[in-house]
């Protein structure tokens, strides 16, 4: 149960860097119907479930040898910096989508348009790579436990998702302040760093 929490709070955080499917999917809820959304959740968890899965067995194999671990885990942190470092830049950046047609003809569209605009992104394999590459490291994590980890981190994107269509579906009909999701970027981007940058000098200080 431990792993599973630790699972979930790592999802919500990472939940917190909102991009444009979030944006697709609230507009799918608030233009077509409180359904539509819904399934649009669905579609998301599970292409999410689909590289969180890829991602633990491709991590399994790979920490098998102790010098493997330590360069991924050095890799593995610098990338998370890296990648907090690009949601700092779009603090200040004028490219977060905030509009979005959504046309789908019924609730399967409503599911297969997100769930390709989903899968579509590559770097979202990349993304729990190394967050999976880090938490096995830090917590010497098996690879049941790194599935029930995942199994946690996938259920965030459920549980966030599913209750943010049910409170813009009750209470939004127009513009995401864009403020707010600028700033939710700038402090999930700040983690992301000093998660990094603090896992990065535990790691190098270990030896072979």
């Amino acid at each position: 149960m431990k792993i599973f929490k630790n699972g979930l709070v790592t999802g919500l955080i990472l939940q917190f860097a909102i991009g444009p499917v979030f944006f697709f999917i609230i507009n799918l809820s608030i233009q077509k119907s409180f359904l539509d959304g819904l399934v649009a959740v669905l579609a998301v968890t599970a292409v999410d479930y689909f590289y969180i899965t890829l991602a633990i067995l491709g991590v399994g194999k790979l920490l098998e040898n102790k010098k493997t671990k330590k360069i991924l885990g050095i890799v593995g942190s610098i990338a998370l910096i890296i990648f907090g470092i690009i949601m700092i830049k779009g603090f200040s950046g004028g490219d977060i989508l905030t509009t979005t047609n959504v046309n789908p003809i019924n609730l399967l569209g409503s599911f297969l348009s997100v769930f390709l605009l989903t899968i579509s992104n590559p770097l979202t394999i990349i993304f729990f790579t190394n967050i999976f590459m880090v938490k096995a490291l830090e917590y010497n994590y098996t690879k049941r436990e790194l599935l029930i980890f995942g199994f946690g981190a996938g259920f965030a994107t459920l549980l966030f998702m599913g209750i943010s269509v049910i409170l813009f579906s009750l209470v939004m009909k127009g513009d995401i302040p864009i403020s707010m999701i600028k700033i939710l970027n700038l402090i999930v981007g700040f983690l992301l760093i000093v998660y990094g940058g603090v896992r990065f000098l535990k790691v190098y200080k270990e030896k072979f």
